[in-house]
């Protein structure tokens, strides 16, 4: 005699109003019914987001397990930003191309870790998205078994018919971002993203392996009281940064000076900003003349989710999201976080 769990028949009736899910609401039906309710939509985008759901599992699986398997330490290669790749940073960017590159989903990839974009293999048919990441932000967090995470972005493809993707499908603004999302591997491991509709975040269960809805509809709050920022390179900033720092956190009119918290994964730093408020910052300085952050990689998917949980994010006096990249591996400046806390440092670099 089957077993039937009582109610599960209804739980996979598409039509008609949704009954509550056994274990929650998992990320991938969170995704489904959001396509339902786009119109023309074809499954690509789901079937993508499964795909890239599977890699940070895997990547979650053996970040729990760096200490015992040997994914610690160097590979004795150097990436394209100058960087030692770390093992993990390595096994990251493999598994993300691996797990994405057969769906037919995407046309061209780009990777923080390598030079050029990342094509489909002829074997696989091309798809209609572009997939961009940074596989694992915050290298030098991997040994001392703190926070890390992956970032990612997913634009449309520019370039006409269904063949390869060209570097064009690669170099779009954040403005027409589709979705974006990190996933960040800590004390618990969690995905977050946006189709720009609201910010939602998965915790997942490792028990059943499944990103599981526990953050839904994220605010920012419009003003925070910390500011995260690398004080040690106080004196390469320009003046008008360094009077912003000295102001933030000080108690001039009677305010309250802002807590400094600093974990160095920006991925750590961000997530914990869209979820308290307050501002992450990255200034240019006298030895990254552009700023040091990666903006399709880094910049640009975090601005898109600060966005569509009502912050905002600049390089100082421009939206992020409106910066027309140029290169694959593009710099950028970045304050990112509560909208008015953002302002605040606009308002001093204006001063001069």
């Amino acid at each position: 005699m089957a077993f039937v769990i009582p109610g599960a028949m209804e739980e996979h009736i598409s039509v008609g109003p949704s009954a509550p899910a056994l274990v929650g609401t998992t990320l991938e039906r969170h995704v489904l019914d959001r396509l339902r309710r786009t119109p023309g939509a074809t499954g690509d985008f789901t079937g993508l987001f499964q795909q890239i759901s599977l890699a940070a599992k895997i990547i979650s699986s053996r970040v729990s397990k760096a200490g015992l398997a040997d994914v610690l330490g160097l590979t004795g290669e150097v990436n394209v930003q100058g960087e030692a790749v770390q093992k993990l940073d390595d096994f990251a960017n493999r598994t993300l191309v691996h797990c994405v590159e057969a769906g037919g989903h995407v046309c061209i990839m780009g990777s923080e870790e390598v030079e050029e974009p990342i094509q489909i293999p002829p074997q696989y048919p091309k798809g209609k998205y572009v997939l961009q990441f940074d596989p694992l932000d915050g290298s030098g967090n991997i040994d001392i078994n703190a926070s890390i995470g992956t970032i990612f972005a997913i634009h449309r493809r520019k370039s006409p018919g269904d063949g390869p993707g060209q570097l064009s499908d690669c170099l779009q603004p954040g403005r027409d971002i589709v979705a974006a999302g990190y996933v960040i591997y800590g004390s618990s491991n969690m995905l977050v993203y946006s189709t720009g509709d609201g910010v939602h975040g998965f915790t997942l269960d490792p028990a059943i392996g499944e990103f599981l809805l526990s953050h839904e509809n994220i605010r920012i709050p419009k003003r925070g009281d910390t500011y995260s920022i690398n004080e040690g390179n106080f004196t390469r900033w320009a003046p008008p940064v360094q009077r912003w720092v000295n102001w933030v956190k000080s108690d001039e009119g009677g305010r309250k000076p802002y807590s400094l918290r600093y974990i160095g994964a920006m991925v750590a730093d961000f997530h914990r900003v869209l979820l308290r408020g307050g501002i992450f910052a990255y200034p240019a300085d006298t030895k990254n003349k552009s700023g040091k952050l990666r903006l399709l990689y880094e910049a640009s998917p975090l601005a898109f989710i600060a966005e569509a949980a009502g912050g905002a994010a600049s390089d100082g006096s421009r939206r992020i999201l409106d910066i027309v990249p140029e290169k694959l591996h593009q710099r950028t400046p970045l304050f990112i976080g509560s909208a008015e806390d953002v302002a605040d440092v606009e308002r001093f670099l204006a001063q001069g």
